[in-house]
């Protein structure tokens, strides 16, 4: 065998088991109730913040690792989820929230927020004006 050829099959081989690899870390999208089903399993949920009925717990000088907002997932349910980190600058404005974490009991305990923020370069604004 040529020396080219076993450089190609080491390379195949080193491309196959990153893309193994990566492929074992995706969690999947799923709702609240999915999530609760199997608390000890790690989901992505795709939500929006509720702060119409719920209002935002963060107190960054008594815990600034703790933030508490509710959400409201693709099927409809409001969950209260605990974030262990800072509250996330313009969090408020955030269109949609792609959490990371696991179910705790009543609550979603997330590690990690993901925010869809709104894009300024939007063309359905209309501006008003005398």
């Amino acid at each position: 065998m040529k020396t080219s050829h076993i450089i190609i099959l080491v390379v195949i081989a080193a491309a196959f088991g990153i893309i193994v690899s990566m492929v074992g870390d995706f969690s999947s999208k799923e709702t609240f109730d999915t999530a609760a089903k199997k608390p000890s399993k790690e989901y992505q949920i795709v939500a929006v913040l509720d702060t119409i009925n719920h209002s935002m717990e963060y107190d960054p000088i008594q815990d600034p690792n703790r933030f508490v907002f509710y959400a409201t997932d693709e099927a409809g349910k409001t969950q209260k989820v605990i974030f262990t980190g800072a509250k996330p600058q313009d969090f408020e404005r955030s269109e949609k929230l792609t959490m990371t974490g696991k179910m705790d009991g009543s609550s979603f305990r997330c590690r990690e927020i993901l925010m869809k923020c709104p894009s300024k370069y939007n063309t359905d604004q209309i501006a008003i004006g005398t």
